[in-house]
């Protein structure tokens, strides 16, 4: 038997010029739709949210997230989010992204992560879902080895879900510490912050913080009023100044967001992306063994005349460009990322304009910071020294002066990366150990002619040796004068240091940015491991 099988007809095209009518199911329907949801997303909450966000003053979300990044670099990460909480008419309003935008995109070309509360929706306030964003973000930075950035501007916990939003907040705790000198961390306040939120920023590496419309507190000024009967306003109490300048909380405040997140920008082009990478090196113009002549006018010869460090750090490094770290607080030492032939370096200076240089509480806990961030990514140190001491007084010791002072000097003796020394004219007592001297690992010392290397000043130290003849003495001042030049022509003079091994060479000023440079091209490939342990003890 034969079996006929038809050829099915062909059917003629159609010519008329109409398409046949998507079927509901159709994948162009379906994309269709797709795009009408992110055209949603993307607007947000609306217009008069959006409004009421910029008449406070404020940039969105998605505006701060376009300053930051290279442009059309961001890739957004869960978008479509909502929560799944209910109760307190929480399950009628379930917007996407939950209040946070979360992904990834560049900065200059290289990969960085960042996270931005959006205030329009729940005031930018951690639930369950939004927290998990958070989470999965900083999973990904870490495991993809980039920095993090998180733009924050949220009321805190959503009093809504409970301490399921309070445990959100613990996931982002644990990562913080977890990535801790693994990745940078930059926190950029552009809002509120307060209650547990603030311990966020304040495990992180930088705090940016813009005036007028920041603040960061754990208690506010209604609950500070009612448990104490001060009265203070939100800036008062955490502001983006008070902060900067008083707490030291936050590295750098500014007067507008944009300049602001430039300003992140410029950070980032400091620091690799990762500890296991060197930090981004440039192409200079300005030669490495350029002469800094400048230098033997800029610093005065008398040990009692104050003169400006920045204008030293200016001379020395690439082109003057530095950028300062925490520049209004502790302004009795300069910290600053900067570069030496291309070469990122890290700069602790102390700074004779304030309180003539010397180091207490703040100056300590500032530079041991700062000294363990350079190490943790790997930047080498350079430290200019000009210090009379520690800051003597009653109030320095009751509040841990040598506690403080030690967190300098285990930073210091911890660091593994290339450090050079640099002695600018006097460097007395403990405080010329704690700054990076030979004795506790400085890889090379360098002075200038002008350099007192001294237990202290000529004075003091002849008070006390010689007390005995200055008090005998017919004319004491006359022989307080004499012993004064006699301690300062046995040990005071530029070269006693040097001739016992503690500095490597006396240099010229005008050779300090080529000896520098040559030091600094050596020690690049410096490799030096600690002893096994699990960590050390911070003398917190």
């Amino acid at each position: 038997m034969t079996t006929v099988v038809e050829k099915p007809v062909a059917q003629s095209p159609d010519i008329s010029g109409e398409s046949e009518p998507e079927r509901p199911d159709s994948v162009h329907v379906r994309v269709e739709e797709l795009r009408r949801l992110r055209a949603e997303v993307h607007a947000g909450p609306g217009v008069r949210a959006t409004q009421a966000q910029h008449d406070r003053g404020k940039l969105t979300a998605r505006e701060r997230i376009e300053l930051l990044l290279d442009e059309g670099s961001f890739t957004e990460l869960e978008p479509l989010r909502r929560h799944r909480a209910t109760g307190f008419g929480l399950e009628k309003r379930r917007p996407h992204t939950d209040g946070v935008i979360t992904g990834w995109g560049t900065v200059e070309g290289r990969q960085v992560f960042v996270y931005a509360h959006d205030f329009r929706i729940f005031g930018g306030a951690l639930g369950e879902s939004h927290a998990a964003k958070i989470h999965k973000l900083m999973d990904l930075a870490e495991a993809s080895g980039a920095p993090l950035v998180s733009l924050c501007d949220g009321a805190g916990a959503r009093i809504q879900e409970g301490v399921t939003a309070l445990a959100g907040y613990g996931g982002i705790f644990s990562r913080n510490a977890l990535s801790s000198g693994v990745i940078p961390q930059i926190s950029v306040i552009l809002g509120p912050c307060a209650g547990g939120a603030a311990y966020s920023p304040a495990l992180t590496d930088f705090t940016f913080m813009v005036r007028g419309v920041a603040q960061m507190f754990i208690t506010g000024p209604d609950v500070v009023q009612a448990v104490t009967g001060e009265r203070v306003s939100m800036d008062e109490l955490g502001g983006a100044d008070v902060h900067a300048s008083v707490s030291g909380v936050s590295a750098f405040a500014y007067d507008d967001e944009v300049s602001c997140l430039e300003d992140v920008r410029y950070l980032l082009s400091f620091l690799p992306s990762n500890n296991r990478q060197a930090p981004p090196a440039v192409a200079t113009d300005d030669p490495p063994d350029r002469r800094t002549d400048a230098l033997a006018d800029l610093v005065p010869a008398d040990p009692a005349r104050g003169y400006d460090v920045k204008a030293v750090i200016e001379e020395i490094v690439d082109d003057g460009e530095y950028f300062e770290i925490q520049p209004d607080w502790a302004n009795n030492v300069v910290c600053a990322l900067t570069r030496i032939d291309g070469h990122v370096v890290g700069v602790v200076a102390n700074q004779p304009m304030s309180s003539a240089g010397v180091l207490d509480i703040k100056a300590s806990e500032k530079a041991a910071r700062f000294v363990s961030l350079c190490d943790a990514f790997n930047i080498p140190l350079v430290t200019m020294l000009d210090v009379p001491g520690f800051l003597p007084g009653v109030d320095q010791e009751h509040n841990g002066i040598i506690r403080h002072g030690a967190k300098l000097l285990y930073a210091y003796c911890n660091a593994t990366v290339p450090r050079i020394q640099l002695i600018l004219r006097k460097a007395y007592g403990g405080a010329y150990i704690v700054m990076d001297s030979r004795s506790v690992g400085a890889d090379l010392s360098f002075a200038w002619p002008t350099n007192e290397v001294a237990v202290m000043g000529a004075e003091g130290a002849a008070n006390v040796i010689f007390r005995r003849q200055i008090a005998a003495a017919d004319d004491p001042a006359a022989m307080r004068e004499q012993m004064v030049k006699e301690y300062k022509a046995e040990l005071m003079h530029p070269y006693y240091a040097a001739e016992r091994g503690l500095v490597d060479d006396v240099i010229e000023p005008g050779e300090t940015r080529a000896v520098l440079a040559t030091s600094l091209a050596m020690l690049r490939t410096k490799h030096r491991a600690l002893p096994q342990r699990k960590h050390g003890i911070t003398p917190l």
